[in-house]
């Protein structure tokens, strides 16, 4: 049939919009074939958003590429801790990434009243920041600004450009607002490079980007042994080496990430990112799921535009036997993050509250979305297995089994609860049982 849409649609459950009261189911459009299809429009929050776009780096030297990235996460971190701001996540911004898209679909897409594109020019020791603030509702141009410096007072040129952002968007905003907004992450600056390339290496989502993340988080450490958000990404990537079965020494492992946890929970106590990267490990790596979960409680209050924190909380939750308050933690990670590279894990951990909560044809739906998004995702894998094999879908839930087979020839029902951290004990014989079903050896 000639003319066809080549498209594709994903199913993001239900998302509450303004003047509605009761949710509204959301698909999204995925092209198929086609780059030039436009994703659906997001409704505008009910409060001022923005994202920031990822800065060009006009240095000339492709390796200080982290160096720009660096500086727009500092900028969004900054602008997340504004309560009244809602601020879309980084994983989604830098989908945009050396991509020409006109700055009114960006603000569809996402879902913002305002987006903030710029430059950092670096050159020998002296940096150049460059910030344009846009209405992309209408296209206009709000604010424009430049910045010098030297390269040892890039924490004062950031804190600099934040300022004049949030000016920018409400003038009225007390200074006060923009003085508890100018935390570093650290004063070494050796310190901030390892953790900055550790940062983009992690970014990349492959075994060998964690590989790569880890030693340079613990140069990091080395240098600030005060560096809280370097505990917690190191804590990262513990807890990815063990979601995607990469773990070798468990009990090494285990108890290296309950020793990075508690220190990025001791330094930390300000600290959003050491406090929700540190406590998923914490939660998932060591089994401690009520501490895990209380730093991840106090990094959503320092910071409530974290999607990392919402997604972490809501695997917390499935775990604890909560799967109501694990979805609509999710709904709410997806909607600050809607072009995430770890949807994947966004929509995984949908679909195993929804197994949890003993509804499997949905559970197996959601599995499937985070399977078209990575489809070596072990813990979808499994959902997908379980909940088909409890539906009485018996051929896909071992056409599942054969791949999870495949990434995980040590699995069996006898070692799942070291997978999963799951507290209810009846959670645990139903993902068992749904497994042996499915076909997994006992």
């Amino acid at each position: 049939m000639k003319n066809k849409v080549k498209a594709a649609f994903d199913d993001l459950g239900p998302q509450s919009l303004k003047n509605l009261s009761e949710p509204v189911r959301v698909f999204r459009v995925r092209p198929r074939g086609d780059a030039t299809l436009a994703r659906p429009a997001l409704a505008l929050p009910d409060k001022p958003s923005i994202a920031v776009l990822p800065f060009q780096n006009l240095s000339g030297d492709p390796e200080q590429e982290y160096f720009a990235d660096g500086m727009v996460e500092e900028i969004i971190t900054a602008l997340s801790r504004m309560r009244w701001l809602f601020v879309i996540a980084r994983n989604s911004t830098f989908t945009y990434r050396d991509r020409a898209v006109d700055v009114k679909q960006i603000g569809r897409e996402l879902g913002v009243r305002y987006v903030l594109e710029g430059s950092v020019r670096k050159a020998a020791n002296r940096v150049r920041i460059t910030g344009q603030l846009i209405d992309a509702s209408a296209g206009t141009h709000l604010w424009a600004d430049r910045f010098d410096g030297d390269f040892e007072s890039i924490f004062d040129l950031q804190d600099r450009v934040t300022a004049s952002v949030v000016g920018a968007i409400a003038p009225k905003l007390e200074q006060a607002e923009i003085e508890r907004a100018k935390r570093k992450p650290t004063d070494n600056l050796d310190a901030y490079g390892y953790y900055l390339r550790g940062l983009a290496s992690v970014h990349h989502l492959a075994k060998e980007g964690f590989s790569e993340a880890l030693p340079l988080f613990y140069k990091a450490i080395e240098l600030d042994p005060e560096f809280a958000s370097a505990y917690g990404m190191a804590v990262w990537c513990y807890n990815r080496r063990k979601a995607s079965g990469w773990t070798t020494d468990r009990a090494q492992e285990t108890a290296e990430t309950a020793r990075l946890a508690r220190r990025a929970a001791e330094l930390g106590k300000d600290d959003a990112v050491a406090l929700a990267f540190g406590g998923i490990g914490l939660a998932f790596v060591v089994g401690e799921l009520d501490n895990g979960g209380a730093m991840i409680d106090r990094a959503l209050t320092l910071n409530p535009n974290l999607a990392a924190a919402w997604n972490h909380s809501s695997w917390v939750a499935a775990f604890r036997g909560e799967p109501e308050l694990a979805i609509k933690h999710q709904v709410h990670a997806m909607r600050l993050s809607p072009l995430d590279p770890l949807m994947f894990n966004m929509l995984g951990g949908t679909a195993f509250a929804h197994f949890l909560a003993g509804r499997n044809g949905q559970a197996s739906s959601w599995a499937n979305q985070a399977l078209r998004e990575n489809p070596d995702y072990v813990q979808g894998i499994r959902i997908l297995a379980a909940s088909s094999a409890m539906d009485g879908r018996q051929e896909q839930a071992q056409k599942a089994m054969a791949r999870l087979r495949q990434l995980e020839p040590a699995l069996r029902v006898s070692n799942v609860r070291d997978r999963v951290p799951l507290r209810r004990p009846e959670d645990l014989l139903r993902y068992e049982e749904g497994l042996r079903r499915a076909g997994l050896p006992d």
